[in-house]
């Protein structure tokens, strides 16, 4: 077997986490936070924990199979908790980790570019479609 140096080591770590690479495990986690639900519910989540129902309300169109799932991924991913309160019916609120909190000013920020240059983009879109009129 033979003998790395530290610096070497570090260089392999690093090479294992290189998005760019394909069989990156880091990609897996950047489709993942690229997903426009897991986005909007990281974003929902913004403000304290919320039930399942209020998430419901607050992500328009969003089917209940589709928020399930969002929610089971990014709690799996350890970005979000759920926590369910015995009554009923039973209570289950879901509440950003720090891990979450973490990753929670990165998504607003492309949340509200997005909302902010939304006209330019459809600007952009009109001219393209324009000049390519078989697109």
């Amino acid at each position: 077997m033979p003998t790395t140096t530290a610096a070497q080591r570090r260089a392999a770590a690093r090479a294992d986490y290189d998005a760019y690479l394909a069989e990156c495990p880091a990609r897996q986690l950047l489709d993942r936070i690229g997903d426009k639900w897991v986005s909007l519910v990281v974003n929902a989540l913004a403000d304290g924990p919320q039930r399942y129902s209020d998430l419901r309300r607050r992500l328009a169109g969003v089917s209940e199979k589709m928020l399930t799932q969002t929610l089971r991924a990014v709690e799996r991913d350890g970005l979000l908790t759920r926590t369910v309160t015995a009554g009923v019916p039973a209570r289950v609120d879901y509440a950003l980790t720090p891990l979450g909190r973490d990753l929670l000013p990165l998504v607003r920020a492309i949340k509200d570019w997005a909302e902010t240059h939304m006209p330019a983009v459809l600007a952009a879109r009109a001219d393209y479609d324009e000049q390519h009129p078989e697109a």
